[in-house]
């Protein structure tokens, strides 16, 4: 087939394999070189799923591929078991019931720092949380849960789904402690309100406990709580007649912010993964 290269008219001769014949071609007539495929390409044609499984982390290629016939391991819902099964990146895959990425998993947590948004889709041109974690990982990292921009302190961070989801779900009670300055000292009848649940929209915000700052004047509280309910914190004492002047989360699970600045971010332990994943 014919190339509109303007080459027509250029030759270039091979040697017949069992012959001293020379055979010409037209320079559009030649043999074409295989296309490279490039990595986009790859993942659409799909990645094999042993190789998804261990760029996951979980074992070798060649252990995965005792563990897919065993039928340890799901696609978008049913058991696969055929080896050299293709997979997409947009597949939901599944190990032992629990979801997995073909990135190995990576978790970090930042200490925010006020004025950062969580999210930047609104608010053209103002830093946010995942600009700062670009410097982090190549990785699609994800925060769990979210921060008001205003509000600083522990935003953990990861590309492990299963986890995220985890931590996420208001049913598992994640332990949170709050530093917040008010615009005026709280008085000792309302710490004792907040103590024993005051009702929002309805619903009962049950406090683990609260108490003044130690040293510090008596607008400044500690709080600990587990509610994931949005602006919780903010409307509670504002039903109270107080406006919250900072809001800093000090504490997340067993994340504290014990030598991370504010505006830094570092990568978690194992231990603390593995403290995590038990919460």
């Amino acid at each position: 087939m014919s190339r509109n290269d303007n080459s027509s008219g250029n030759k270039f001769s091979g040697r017949q394999g069992g012959g001293g014949r020379k055979k010409s071609y037209a320079r559009g007539n030649a043999p074409i070189k295989p296309k490279k495929v490039t990595a986009i390409e790859k993942q659409e044609d799909g990645m094999r799923l042993n190789k998804y499984i261990a760029n996951a982390g979980i074992c070798s290629r060649r252990d995965a591929d005792i563990y897919i016939s065993s039928g340890n391991v799901s696609v978008n819902g049913a058991i696969v078991t055929e080896m050299g099964y293709k997979v997409k990146l947009t597949d939901d895959v599944k190990f032992d019931g629990r979801s997995i990425s073909p990135d190995k998993p990576e978790y970090f947590v930042l200490n925010k720092s006020k004025g950062v948004f969580v999210t930047g889709s609104v608010h053209k041109g103002g830093l946010t949380v995942m600009d700062i974690m670009a410097k982090a990982s190549k990785s699609k990292l994800d925060p769990v849960g979210k921060l008001d921009t205003q509000t600083t302190g522990l935003l953990v961070f990861t590309n492990d789904g299963s986890l995220a989801k985890k931590l996420a779900n208001p049913k598992n009670g994640i332990r949170q402690i709050y530093h917040i300055k008010i615009n005026h000292a709280l008085s000792q009848e309302d710490l004792e309100k907040i103590r024993e649940g005051v009702f929002i929209e309805g619903k009962k915000v049950n406090v683990t406990d609260v108490s003044y700052v130690k040293d510090r004047p008596k607008s400044e509280v500690g709080l600990e709580l587990t509610s994931t309910r949005p602006h919780i914190i903010q409307k509670m004492f504002k039903s109270l007649g107080y406006e919250i002047v900072n809001l800093d989360r000090v504490v997340f699970g067993g994340l504290t912010k014990k030598d991370l600045p504010r505006g830094r971010f570092r990568t978690l332990t194992k231990q603390e993964i593995i403290n995590l994943g038990n919460l």
